[in-house]
């Protein structure tokens, strides 16, 4: 009979490295977590409509990641179109008239071009010229626009097929990086504007 012996398993004798292990695993899942909803909250800082063009465009235009070269032509320039489309989208605005009916138009430096025809007086389209933080919104949704686009599987697939450790550090790490600033300065400079393809106000 053996005496002065026990059964000790693995995670028994290393508890410190189990915990540890535990730690960054749960850490890991979290960091994950926090970036899928910041990319969601991103999303809905851009026109809803380019968005959805471009969700359901880029399997097919990417052929589900596996691109020649004439697919990555046709998804840069899907890039490029759905990017441009975020951009100048941001300078646009709407109102309610008095009948309760929704106009859209885009700010100018005197005011609102208002694009349905629909009228506005000088004083009111005066209130929707342009303002430095439009343009700032403006080149920043450009900038989500590519960390989401660089979150989409197929894209990333379909111009870096077998990256590098480095760029895939990159891809990784960059797209992450520009939602979290995006993210900070949207909250500092909010803006008042609900465009094309944004959420509208009950209050214009």
């Amino acid at each position: 009979m053996e005496t002065g012996t026990s059964f000790h398993p693995e995670g028994a004798r290393h508890p410190l490295l189990r915990d540890a292990d535990e730690t960054e695993s749960t850490l890991i899942q979290k960091a994950i977590s926090l970036t899928f909803k910041s990319t969601a909250y991103l999303a809905g800082r851009l026109p809803t409509g380019t968005v959805l063009v471009f969700q359901l465009l880029s399997p097919i235009f990417t052929d589900q990641g596996d691109c020649d070269t004439v697919r990555q032509y046709m998804t840069g320039a899907l890039l490029i179109l759905c990017g441009l489309s975020c951009f100048f989208l941001c300078f646009s605005d709407s109102f309610k008239d008095d009948k309760g009916t929704l106009h859209y138009g885009f700010a100018t430096i005197k005011g609102l071009w208002v694009i349905d025809g629909a009228t506005l007086t000088t004083e009111a389209a005066a209130a929707y010229r342009l303002r430095f933080v439009d343009f700032l919104h403006a080149f920043l949704s450009l900038l989500v626009f590519a960390a989401i686009a660089f979150f989409d599987s197929n894209v990333v697939n379909c111009f870096f097929s077998s990256p590098s450790d480095e760029v895939e550090e990159i891809l990784t790490c960059l797209p992450v990086g520009i939602g979290v600033i995006c993210s900070g300065i949207f909250v500092l400079f909010p803006t008042t504007r609900h465009g094309i393809g944004f959420a509208s106000s009950t209050s214009k």
